[in-house]
């Protein structure tokens, strides 16, 4: 039986009991100060803890607080934070926490048993999907003596003891009478969080403000060096024009920058050249996930593996990374890769394909040979990814009749490809695509909506193609049958674009979640990656190996980096404000 201050996915801990900070955090930094960021789109609702509503992203992460904290520099390792301790069974079956009786809420009250019993129950039953797939996990939940909760699970998986220790606590008492599941702009949830919101404006911006009160600032070693900045404005701008331009002007002061040819080009305007604006590229050994374009393999003409490949053929890269960054940035190649859980080249071997072997009659050609995404010879016309491309859509019974791909009905085959107002770099890209497209005889329909449109309508599965991007980890999990499960597929709102219903998919999910070894672990999730790769769902676009984050030379940040770079726990968390500067 496992008992302490930590608890890690496999083996013990990296840090001892009496740590006193985290290794990437500065212990030492002042406070004061503030951050602005600039973010494309808008937001009706303030409750990250809901499906309804467009919601910034960073919210969660700012203002919520949950038992456990995870470390940045492991690969999958919680600390305690509302919890002073964890216990849990050898197996995993169930888990303990001890509730810090310091904890308390931005209003002064105190976090207490009822309030965590509470918070699990209301998110796994009407909140947002991400927690509901835990909840029904959940055999039972109990104060077990004063102060100690116990998870007990109903099925067998070694990470549902530490996903319990990451659900966001909140207060009971503030949603009495009130429809949690509804609630939106005019009830900011009270968290215990280090951060409150401290003004809005809808579809304008969201301050907050660092809690002076803030329970754990001077109790937890796990907020040693973190939360230093007086206050964390999230500026929001129609496109990315105007948000670029409210950098260089001063009123943002941090950009995070995806777009390489203007990091090269743009960062040249006053406040650069004076010094005010300083660049630091950050590396990271974290996987690249999937940046691309996604088919919805629910719709027919996206049904059969052949069209899909057809259209990754037809998908210029080298053209386009090209134009787009002058060849600066390297492809995605899976959804793992520049990570040692990535799948390897050539065909499956070891324990990757025992397990795979199973399902071989059900994988799709590249699974277990090997498969490699279509490379073109840079050219515009990419002659022979045109012809390749033209190949697999007529062995999928469509051909060029009067210039226009159509089946053998003479039914043209199109497609909508639905972007987000303000996507610029997205919409450069589709434009391209298009022209390449029209090659082969299809002509899509480019729909670009607001970001309230774009949001029910990928929510409601209702597109063809469309801008996806899933981050994935080095620990990966239970979120896995939300990205690519077949239980959740067809779920309003589900993470799972594509549409892939596959038994190998869910079965090597849940091989990495009952793995007992590491080698275990790493083999679901090499076989996993070949799966999803191979199943052509998604035209992929290029990775970010570095994070490149443009900023005020006031704001600074400690030299040494977490495994997971620029990650959500590290700015603005460990950034501090530099008065000297």
């Amino acid at each position: 039986m496992a008992d302490g201050h930590g608890i890690a996915m496999y083996g013990e801990p990296a840090l001892p009991a009496d740590f006193t900070h985290f290794p990437y955090a500065n212990p030492d930094a002042p406070t004061g100060g503030r951050i602005v960021t600039a973010e494309v789109g808008t937001f009706d609702s303030l409750n990250p803890y809901i499906q309804k509503g467009s919601v910034p992203w960073q919210l969660r992460y700012i203002i919520g607080e949950s038992l456990m904290v995870r470390s940045l520099d492991e690969p999958f390792t919680l600390y305690g934070q509302l919890a002073s301790g964890v216990q849990t069974a050898d197996d995993r079956s169930w888990v303990e926490f001890t509730l810090n009786p310091a904890a308390m809420f931005s209003d002064g009250s105190p976090v207490t048993v009822e309030d965590v019993i509470w918070s699990f129950e209301i998110l796994g039953t009407q909140g947002h999907g991400r927690y509901r797939g835990f909840w029904e996990k959940v055999a039972s939940l109990e104060e077990v003596s004063p102060g100690t909760i116990r998870f007990t699970f109903n099925t067998e998986d070694r990470e549902l003891a530490l996903l319990a220790g990451m659900r966001p606590i909140l207060k009971k008492a503030q949603w009495d009478g009130v429809d949690f599941a509804e609630s939106g702009i005019d009830i900011v949830p009270i968290t215990s969080g280090p951060y409150v919101i401290d003004d809005f404006e809808v579809g304008r911006f969201v301050s907050f403000k660092r809690n002076p009160d803030y329970w754990g600032a001077d109790v937890l070693a796990t907020e040693a060096g973190l939360h230093n900045l007086d206050e964390i404005r999230l500026e929001f701008f129609g496109d990315e024009t105007a948000a670029f331009e409210a950098f260089k002007t001063g009123e943002v002061n941090s950009n995070r920058e995806f777009n390489v040819a203007r990091w090269d080009s743009q960062y040249d305007f006053p406040a650069a050249q004076a010094g005010d604006v300083v660049k630091s590229i950050l590396p990271h050994a974290r996987p690249s996930g999937m940046t691309g374009f996604v088919m919805n393999s629910r719709q027919p003409q996206f049904a059969d593996w052949r069209v899909r490949d057809a259209l990754l053929h037809a998908f210029n890269f080298e053209f386009i990374n090209e134009t787009m960054t002058g060849s600066a940035q390297p492809r995605i190649t899976s959804y793992w890769s520049n990570s040692p859980l990535g799948m390897a080249d050539g065909p499956a071997t070891g324990r990757v394909a025992e397990l795979l072997a199973p399902f071989a009659d059900d994988l799709l050609p590249g699974a277990l040979d090997g498969y490699t995404l279509p490379v073109s010879d840079g050219t515009e016309r990419n002659r022979a990814g045109t012809a390749a491309a033209l190949a697999q859509m007529e062995a999928a019974g469509y051909t060029i009749q009067n210039g226009v791909m159509s089946d053998a009905d003479g039914n043209p085959f199109s497609f909508e490809i639905l972007l987000e107002t303000g996507a610029s770099e997205n919409q450069a890209i589709i434009d391209m695509y298009t022209q390449s497209l029209g090659r082969i005889g299809i002509t899509p329909t480019i729909s670009v909506v607001d970001g309230a449109q774009y949001k029910e309508r990928t929510d409601a599965l209702d597109f063809d193609m469309t801008y996806y991007r899933v981050g994935l980890s080095l620990s990966p999990g239970n979120e896995q049958y939300f990205y690519f499960g077949q239980a959740t597929a067809d779920e309003p709102g589900t993470r799972n674009l594509m549409g892939i219903k596959s038994d190998a998919v869910d079965t090597m999910i849940g091989n990495l979640l009952t793995s007992e070894s590491q080698d275990d672990f790493v083999a679901s999730v090499k076989a996993l990656d070949r799966i999803l790769t191979s199943g052509r769902y998604v035209i992929p676009i290029y990775q970010w190996n570095i994070s490149r984050i443009a900023h005020a030379k006031e704001l600074s940040y400690p030299e040494t980096l977490p495994i997971f770079g620029d990650w959500p726990g590290w700015q603005p968390d460990v950034w501090w404000w530099n008065a000297a500067e």
